[in-house]
Order: structure tokens, then C-alpha cells, then sequence
């Protein structure tokens, strides 16, 4: 291979676009993979470098193996494959189809992802898997499933870097840890929000730079080092309000 050439699976979201087009500007050919194709066919006409894309089927692993096998046979192998996808959802009710639904996607059809594209690195013999993870991981939390989806993927990201390394592969693993991006823009917090190309952009360099491991944006370190180092009877007592709700708790207790 000549031309760098990444796989994008999940490539229909807000971030994965920003993601593709500044790939895209420095010259890396694509395939995106992404559950609704057809919406991804007018944005692919404006990129620069020669792409395309497949239907991903993310809750049947084996259609995702498939997929992603047809994808590395398409554009004849990859320096990259890029992985986000995921569901999130929290109800205080805890009915199971949801949580299913999570951890189907989560870990069956994550795992799936990661598997695939470890093999076929290892038969090519180099390469670069990089997911889009989230700090959700570090802990429990309300949306419980999701929490431990994320903390599974950790530890299969890295379990598999400790694979690469007993075989003596240049494979490398990249965990792109998140920030709690939704529960920001939830409180409407400006200081933990980013916009999204300089999001892409960070999440680009790490993966340039080889990382094994990358909080995204950097600010997000400091909060996931304090996830961690709170004791239990703090952490579970957290209130996670909007701006709206903390005033109107504030004015009620003024009463």
C-alpha cells in the first residue's frame, strides 16, 4: 500500500465526519461503514480523496465481521481502522430490552469490530486499531450497562495491545478516552465542551503519535484522575443538574 487507508465504522455521526474530512484533507483514502449508507453518499461527494461505503449491521457481530472483511478487501488493506459506535441510555426503571440493546452493541458487536481487524493486521502485519471510547468507564453509573460497556472495551483494547506485543507485531492500540461530552452539553458547561473539529483534531494527532491511551479533549484528564481517586459514598451522592434545575433547587430552598 502507497496511500494511507483508513476504515471508519461508525461513520455517520457529527464526530466521525469531522473526523473523515480532516483525514480526507491530508490525503488518506476511506471506507465508511455506517448503519444508514445513503446518508453518507452527499457528504462523500464533497470529500477530496477517494472513498466508500458500506451498510453496518452493528447488532449481528457476524454481519459485522463480513462488512469490515469486504471493506479491507475493497480498498486493499488498511493503516487504520477506526471504531465508534455505541448506545447510551438511561430510564430509572432499568427495563432490560435497553440494557440489552447496549451491551449487544457495546460488547458483542464491539468485540466483533476489534477481533476482525486484529486478524486481519496480524496477516498484513502492521497497523492501527483506534476506538472511541469514553471515561464512562472508570466507574459505575445510572446508565449502568453503558458504563460497563465502556469499561469492557477498555480492557479488551488493552488486552489485545498485550496480544500484539507477546506476538512482537508493529500493532498498535489506541484508546480515545472521551469526555462526558453528552452530560456537558446536558448542563450546557462551556468549559467542557469543545467543538467538534477540535475534538477530531486531537483525536487525529494521538493517533498519529501512536498513543497507547488519550483523554480527548485534555482537560477531560484532570476530571477522569479525580473519578477515580473519589471513595465511593462521594461518588455515588453526586448530583449531575442543568444549569435550569440547580437554580430552581436553589430558589426552593431560599422558601
Amino acid at each position: 500500500m502507497t496511500q494511507a487507508t483508513a476504515i471508519i465504522v461508525g461513520a455517520s455521526s457529527l464526530l466521525s465526519r469531522e473526523i473523515i474530512k480532516q483525514l480526507s484533507e491530508q490525503g488518506v483514502e476511506l471506507a465508511l461503514l455506517a448503519q444508514d449508507p445513503d446518508s453518507l453518499e452527499e457528504f462523500a461527494k464533497s470529500l477530496p480523496s477517494p472513498v466508500q461505503i458500506f451498510p453496518l449491521n452493528i447488532s449481528e457481530p457476524s454481519s459485522i465481521i463480513s462488512t469490515i472483511e469486504n471493506a479491507w478487501q475493497a480498498v486493499g488493506g488498511a493503516h487504520l481502522v477506526l471504531v465508534n459506535t455505541g448506545l447510551n441510555s438511561y430510564s430509572a426503571d432499568l427495563p432490560w430490552l435497553p440494557e440489552q440493546d447496549i451491551i449487544t452493541v457495546n460488547v458483542q458487536g464491539f468485540a466483533a469490530i476489534c477481533n476482525t481487524s486484529f486478524r486481519l493486521f496480524k496477516t498484513q502485519g502492521y497497523g492501527q486499531l483506534a476506538a472511541i471510547n469514553s471515561i464512562a468507564g472508570l466507574r459505575g453509573g445510572p446508565s449502568v450497562a453503558y458504563h460497563a460497556s465502556k469499561a469492557f472495551a477498555t480492557n479488551y483494547l488493552e488486552g489485545l495491545s498485550m496480544h500484539a506485543q507477546r506476538l512482537k507485531l508493529p500493532i498498535t492500540i489506541t484508546d480515545l478516552q472521551l469526555g462526558l461530552l453528552d452530560k456537558a452539553a446536558m448542563q450546557q458547561n462551556r468549559l467542557w465542551l469543545s467543538p467538534p473539529n477540535e475534538v477530531a483534531s486531537q483525536i487525529i494527532k494521538a493517533m498519529k503519535a501512536g498513543k497507547r491511551k488519550v483523554y480527548v479533549t485534555k482537560r477531560w484528564r484532570l476530571v477522569a484522575w479525580l473519578t477515580k481517586l473519589l471513595p465511593e459514598f462521594v461518588y455515588n451522592t453526586r448530583h449531575w443538574r442543568t444549569k435550569a434545575e440547580r437554580k430552581a433547587a436553589k430558589a426552593e430552598g431560599k422558601r
